[in-house]
């Protein structure tokens, strides 16, 4: 079009051009030949313009064409690439199964058996197939991965002695159930890992059957891993065996698997009944029966069908009451479950008579008379809601937990955020707590509140001495399941046996136990440090408190309302509590902290309001505030801390100490601004795969 009209306008041009040269008679005097050049020029000036206009056109036209030749070829040439793009997108989509990996647990040599013969069967159907020992194995580097690797996984599980895993799966199944109960990773950290179990157990021992096949298909589940089958079980008791012996029953189950991987193979899946368990109408149930009846002529292969069952109504009740227990529970709401309990056990409740135990200026001197009256502060039901998270329970109210910081420098990973601030050796270090008792019930709790809350001690007490043996028993005996596992060195595990640092922060309000000053004092003495957190109500414990090597103090809001409505604390003069708490930090001599907790939307605008708090307890750190001539001087000399609490402690605490008496210079790596970013350049950064959210924290 614009062409066209291009043309039309060089026509008129042309036209009025021929009329303005014959109009225009100039007289035909004598000229120069340049002049002559120069005045034909301008007398054909309009045939020049019009000419210059033409080939403009032209170009123009031209360049029009070959964009639409070019498209055209474009679009032709893109169909056969669309075309291939999606043969190759079908071809892959068309892989649904990648491959197998069978992983074994075997001490006898058994299911390494099953392993083989498992793996030739599968190789016969022309799908890639590895066998793995799972001691040779690390589930927290590759076990992630086979989320989208679409390949299928099948774990053959003997139990062993007391139900235990074998000793190749140990590691193995240690990690799961941590990872299961660990909200770091999160409910979906397996989701889209289809597996299958296969067990071997012998019914004869009847509290252990099976128990390490059920225990991993209940982890995976937890995880949200998808079972494509029902978990099979294998019987060495002839006598009880479904099969008449274990061999028969896993060539049972292998009949099953592999029909099943057939199925998933081709990419079919089961047909939907258009019922759930829930009794509700299913999504797709029209989608389903339409599709059903349009293949009820040529279906003949129902039984792989059913092969898709999941465990029973029964076990899946069970596994959901597992994943639950892992949500936030009050504890003090844990009545009915308590009432149950006794139900079931036929006990009637008894009312405590006894004098409670208050906390006293001399921590731990008051002491009631009638102590075996009092209950213990580890219910039943706590025990076993405690237990599943993964915690070393300790007498009647202490428990010590392995942290995920301890593990990764163990492997050389890195320690926690305490390594870079204050030279902490996180695999050194013993995450423990005196007291499973709390006095608020924070809406951010990290710890889930599986703790009972209480204003003052009323349950019976454990003696220091054997809670701290008991904590240093209970973490060395889980030191010592990583001997041997991949990745683990050989030095950091030797150093792992021997505490050095203990940090009071496990859960709970560690200061609540009436004999803490006792407890320090035998930490100190074993020349392990201490670091104790404290929630800021109990302000004369705080004053009478020993010298501890870090003391710190969660400062969770700046005001009296959104202290309230975070902390949810117990005591009604809690205000005044908080307050005065910050002041007594303000009297101690040794290193003090402020751990600020900021949540967006509840307490970060109140900056006004922290820094007078800041003002009134005058911490040494707001996890990091202390600078000497120019350097930061965060890091802690631990040695020298041991001796100057020694001369405390033989002076009868006439020869005092301050924070920059055992102070020890950052090193250059752990300071802002350095390339490393604050990581120890001696161990190596990991980054999980498939990670999905931050699970950092300590």
């Amino acid at each position: 079009m614009f062409s066209t009209m291009l043309a039309w306008f060089t026509v008129v041009f042309l036209f009025s051009g021929s009329l303005s040269a014959s109009d225009s008679k100039a007289p035909r005097d004598a000229h120069s030949p340049t002049e002559k050049h120069l005045l034909w020029i301008w007398q054909s000036r309009v045939y020049i313009y019009s000419a210059a206009a033409l080939l403009l056109g032209f170009c123009f036209f031209l360049q029009v064409a070959r964009r639409k030749i070019n498209h055209a070829e474009d679009s032709g040439s893109k169909e056969p690439k669309a075309a291939r793009n999606h043969k190759s997108s079908e071809k892959e989509a068309g892989v649904h199964v990648s491959g197998v990996k069978i992983f074994y647990g075997s001490q006898t040599g058994t299911a390494k058996g099953f392993a083989s013969e498992l793996s030739e069967e599968v190789q016969t159907l022309g799908i890639p197939v590895e066998v793995i020992d799972m001691k040779d194995y690390d589930p927290d580097d590759r076990l992630a991965d086979e989320c989208v690797s679409r390949s299928v996984c099948v774990f053959l599980m003997a139990t062993y002695t007391d139900g235990q895993p074998t000793e190749n799966a140990e590691w193995f199944c240690k990690w799961l159930e941590e990872a299961s109960t660990d909200f770091r990773y999160g409910n979906t950290f397996l989701k889209g890992l289809r597996y299958a179990v296969f067990g071997l157990g012998n019914s004869v021992y009847v509290g252990h059957y099976n128990t390490v096949g059920k225990n991993v298909d209940k982890w995976l589940w937890m995880l949200s891993a998808q079972r494509i089958m029902s978990r099979g079980e294998g019987d060495c008791n002839v006598v009880k065996s479904r099969n008449g012996s274990v061999q028969a029953d896993f060539q049972a189950w292998k009949v099953k698997f592999l029909s099943r991987l057939k199925v998933l193979a081709r990419g079919e899946k089961k047909s939907c009944s258009g019922s759930c368990k829930s009794r509700g109408s299913c999504k797709n149930e029209r989608k389903h029966r339409a599709d059903e009846e349009e293949n009820a002529a040529s279906q003949d292969n129902g039984s792989e069908a059913d092969l898709i069952e999941s465990s029973s109504e029964e076990e899946d009740s069970v596994l959901a009451e597992d994943k639950r227990s892992r949500s936030v529970v009050d504890v003090e709401d844990l009545g009915n479950i308590m009432n149950n309990v006794k139900k079931a056990k036929g006990v009637k409740e008894d009312q405590v008579n006894g004098q409670m135990v208050k906390l006293s200026k001399l921590n731990g001197v008051t002491k009631a008379e009638n102590e075996e009256e009092r209950r213990e502060m580890i219910t039943p039901a706590l025990r076993e809601a405690l237990t599943k998270q993964g915690y070393k329970l300790i007498g009647s109210h202490s428990g010590v937990k392995l942290c995920r910081w301890t593990k990764s420098m163990l492997r050389g990973r890195g320690g926690c955020y305490k390594h870079t601030f204050y030279g902490i050796e996180s695999h050194r270090c013993m995450e423990t707590t005196p007291s499973l008792a709390c006095a608020n019930k924070c809406v951010f709790c990290w710890r889930h509140h599986t703790n009972p809350v209480g204003t003052e001690w009323r349950w019976k007490m454990d003696p220091a001495e054997k809670i701290l043996q008991d904590a240093l028993e209970k973490h060395q005996n889980m030191i010592r399941q990583f001997r041997g596992v991949p990745g683990v060195k050989p030095e950091r595990y030797e150093e792992g046996l021997a505490v050095r640092h203990c940090a009071l922060s496990l859960v709970g309000e560690p200061i609540m136990y009436p004999e803490i000053n006792t407890f320090l004092r035998l930490l100190h003495a074993h020349k392990i440090s201490s670091f104790l957190v404290t929630n800021a109500q109990f302000p004369e414990e705080i004053r009478n408190l020993v010298p501890v090597t870090q003391l710190y103090v969660s400062v969770d809001a700046s005001t009296k309302d959104s202290l309230k409505k975070i902390d949810r604390p117990l005591f009604k003069d809690f205000w005044p509590r908080f307050l005065d708490s910050l002041r007594a930090l303000g009297e101690k001599r040794q290193r003090t902290v402020y751990r600020l907790t900021l949540v967006k939307a509840w307490n970060v605008e109140e900056l006004q309001a922290y820094s007078e708090l800041i003002a009134l307890g005058q911490p040494d750190f707001i996890e990091v505030k202390f600078r000497v001539n120019g350097e930061w001087w965060t890091w802690i000399d631990y040695e020298r801390f041991q001796e100057l609490v020694q001369a405390h402690q033989d002076s009868e605490g006439q020869q005092s100490f301050s924070a920059s008496d055992y102070m020890a210079k950052t090193p250059r790596w752990a300071l802002f601004g350095a390339k490393e970013q604050g990581f120890d350049p001696t161990d190596t950064r990991f980054q999980r795969r498939n990670k999905i959210k931050d699970i950092s924290g300590c």
